[in-house]
């Protein structure tokens, strides 16, 4: 009986990459411009496969006749399904980033690591400060990208205050404001880094294992994260 299970489970690998591999043939031999494919999965939705060529992520049909450039769009939750793909097959170097335009925030050991992306206006990036003010040990980098109006003053005012670190929490946590600054940031620099990496949106969370999470977490998600980055 084991015998004949095995040879039913290497069957049916032998299948899946039969199938993978006559839609790698069928892509290539339409659109032999494509070049290098460097991988082929197929997804949990609608029978799709994603396709993965360089820095873009498309979509096919199981026999390789169609290939879709757009984003997948989960109706129930409004989540962006592409984008997350995305932020998971493009994980950067974390020890990378320039985390030296980032203000840096310690709590506990500091073991665990993790950036983000986030804008003082943004009603989400509030609400993962509240989430993150229940997690510790971790050593925190903060990206302050403005991308609401009115959000470039601000972070130039954080930033300029004595303890960046402690004036961001009491913005994003209690609603005081800082005092108005007059010093030179990274703004720059930091808004270029976002677009570089094509960040439209925030909060944006990066892990200390590079992978990247669009979006607000609770914090018993962040506590997953963490804890895995952690292992790899």
């Amino acid at each position: 009986m084991k015998k004949i299970l095995s040879l039913l489970l290497l069957s049916l690998s032998l299948t899946a990459h039969a199938g993978e591999a006559e839609i790698r043939q069928s892509l290539l031999g339409k659109f032999p411009s494509l070049g290098k494919i460097d991988h082929i999965v197929k997804t949990p939705y609608s029978g799709l496969y994603e396709v993965v060529i360089g820095d873009q992520l498309l979509y096919t049909d199981e026999q390789g006749l169609y290939l879709f450039d757009g984003s997948i769009i989960e109706v129930k939750t409004r989540t962006n399904l592409t984008e997350k793909r995305s932020k998971q097959l493009f994980a950067i170097e974390f020890d990378k980033l320039p985390l030296d335009i980032a203000v840096k925030k310690v709590k506990g050991n500091g073991k665990r690591k993790m950036a983000y992306f986030t804008d003082p206006n943004c009603g989400y990036c509030k609400k993962l400060e509240k989430e993150l003010a229940k997690v510790t040990d971790v050593t925190l980098y903060l990206f302050m990208y403005p991308i609401f109006n009115g959000s470039e003053e601000l972070v130039r005012d954080v930033r300029c205050a004595k303890n960046p670190g402690k004036a961001w929490d009491d913005l994003m946590l209690n609603g005081t404001a800082p005092a108005k600054g007059n010093c030179k940031v990274p703004t720059d620099k930091v808004r270029a880094l976002g677009e570089k990496m094509r960040i439209n949106g925030t909060p944006n969370l990066i892990f200390g294992d590079g992978s990247q999470v669009p979006g607000y977490l609770p914090a018993e998600e962040l506590e997953k994260h963490l804890n895995d980055a952690l292992k790899k």
